[in-house]
């Protein structure tokens, strides 16, 4: 299994793919029934999607095997969450079944899922980056350490990590896909772009600070995970990451207890060379909800 994309419902559709385009890196991949998709340079159909509408999160998409899917359809049917059977009309197509979590936060999970031919990136002469696909896509919770129980218990998922801030989830052998911050209440954290390596980041950092943007947070390093980030508010609201290097973990990965993640006096990751805007990502971190925008219906075989 991995993650694939995110889809938002926003107001202003074209001004988004503008930024995420023009400036943050991403190539337009398609356009459907008024809906519009970006891709990066790797074989993913597409990262995000964009849909005219009020501002919330429609879902987050995983791709997985017809017996990951099987066995994630009984055990969603039996906890009684609710879910619907779904045929995908976006690129990489699909079918699969589409789940609410406990706090509200929409999941989709696809099988028979297509992937399109990598291309090229940017040259380093232009200056520009452009991302190769997502790396994890966080979300706020309520209760973090619930969703945390939920997703492994219903999802199939693994919790990697636990710190005072976060419970870091897997669904693979990458650290994690997915988190849960503990923030008191349910939304969209941030969204994560995989760079090809360290040099794509600082050079994607160099880009953004040539058209006028400057990192809400980093360049820096995190501990759970070891990836190097720089996180960005973007102007149509969501908080979005340049991320590379997330560490791959062992089946027998034991995760790690809020204690043993600590830091120095004044230091919030290993490398303490930057501040963090944290009153600008409270805000931007409240900003996407999740909303169900269809009705349940049975899904057990």
């Amino acid at each position: 299994m991995k993650l694939r994309s995110i889809e938002l419902s926003l107001p202003d559709p074209v001004d988004a793919t503008r930024f995420m385009v023009d400036i943050w890196g991403l190539v337009a991949a398609d356009e459907r029934e008024g809906t519009i998709y970006l891709r990066g340079s790797g074989s993913s159909p597409y990262l995000v999607s964009f849909t005219a509408g009020e501002e919330f999160a429609r879902s987050t998409t995983f791709t997985c095997s017809a017996d990951e899917l099987a066995g994630l359809t009984a055990r969603v049917a039996a906890a009684g969450w609710p879910a619907r059977k779904v045929i995908s009309a976006d690129p990489g197509e699909g079918h699969g079944i589409e789940v609410e979590l406990p706090e509200g936060t929409i999941l989709r999970f696809l099988t028979g899922t297509s992937e399109v031919t990598p291309i090229e990136g940017y040259a380093k002469a232009t200056r520009r980056v452009m991302p190769v696909g997502l790396t994890h896509v966080v979300f706020n919770a309520d209760d973090a350490e619930a969703m945390g129980h939920a997703v492994e218990s219903v999802l199939g998922f693994a919790v990697s990590d636990r710190t005072k801030g976060m419970v870091f989830v897997r669904c693979n052998t990458k650290h994690h896909s997915t988190a849960f911050a503990r923030a008191g209440f349910s939304s969209l954290n941030h969204i994560a772009f995989e760079m090809d390596d360290l040099d794509a980041v600082m050079r994607g950092i160099g880009w953004m600070r040539d058209n006028g943007f400057t990192p809400a947070w980093g360049p820096g390093r995190h501990g759970p995970g070891a990836n190097v980030y720089a996180y960005y508010i973007a102007p149509f609201g969501p908080v979005i990451e340049y991320s590379t290097a997330v560490e791959t973990v062992a089946e027998d990965h034991v995760a790690g207890e809020p204690d043993e993640w600590t830091w120095p006096e004044h230091r919030i990751d290993q490398w303490g060379v930057s501040d963090k805007d944290f009153a600008g990502l409270r805000i931007a971190e409240e900003r996407f909800r999740f909303r169900r925008d269809w009705e349940p219906q049975p899904i057990a075989n």
